[in-house]
């Protein structure tokens, strides 16, 4: 959240939309928001708002929002959403979507050179042959088949490629014990 105030500048009073995220995200963030938050019709994720930031929900897909204005935020805010978004073209649609509602962006992905899956928690998972991670998979739909369905959704995205997504923004790698933790494309 420091790197985020300080590379955004924030003063206080920002217009933020936040896609795919939770109020108890800003909670470490003592700089007074105006935050819209934007999720799935139906995805209950409705928390009860921070006592320093006006929190706004709506429902929507955060590959297409014609209901939101060009450039009617200060900010966007995504943190881990794009790679759950489906295939490329709709992680392409989402990059779009982020540059024409603000003039700022903050939108971060997992590295896919992270020893430890962040989803999975399994080390070196990208790296897996296909039938490893399908018995894995196909274990994990018996007994927990709403988050093996978030597994399969997930399309992790190189580096290259996430910039190429953003062309006009700086990238800020994040490292852990050595390793590139995450990827934060920045505007």
């Amino acid at each position: 959240m420091e790197v985020f105030i300080q590379k955004m500048g924030l003063r206080g009073g920002e217009r933020v939309l936040d896609m795919g995220g939770v109020a108890s995200f800003w909670h470490d963030c003592p700089i007074p928001l105006d935050i819209t938050i934007i999720n799935l019709p139906g995805s209950g994720l409705y928390e009860n708002p921070s006592p320093i930031h006006k929190i706004t929900y709506i429902e929507g897909d955060a590959c297409n929002m014609p209901f939101i204005a060009d450039m009617s935020y200060d900010i966007v805010f995504s943190n881990s959403v794009i790679e759950h978004v489906g295939p490329p073209s709709n992680q392409q649609a989402f990059a779009r979507e982020v540059q024409r509602v603000a003039p700022r962006y903050w939108v971060q992905t997992p590295s896919i050179w992270f020893p430890i899956e962040a989803h999975t928690y399994m080390p070196f998972w990208w790296v897996y042959p296909e039938p490893i991670k399908q018995g894995f998979i196909a274990r994990w739909r018996r007994k927990l088949p709403a988050w093996t369905e978030m597994i399969e959704g997930t399309t992790v995205i190189k580096r290259s490629t996430f910039h190429e997504m953003f062309p006009k923004a700086k990238i800020w790698t994040e490292y852990f014990s050595g390793f590139p933790k995450s990827y934060i494309m920045y505007h």
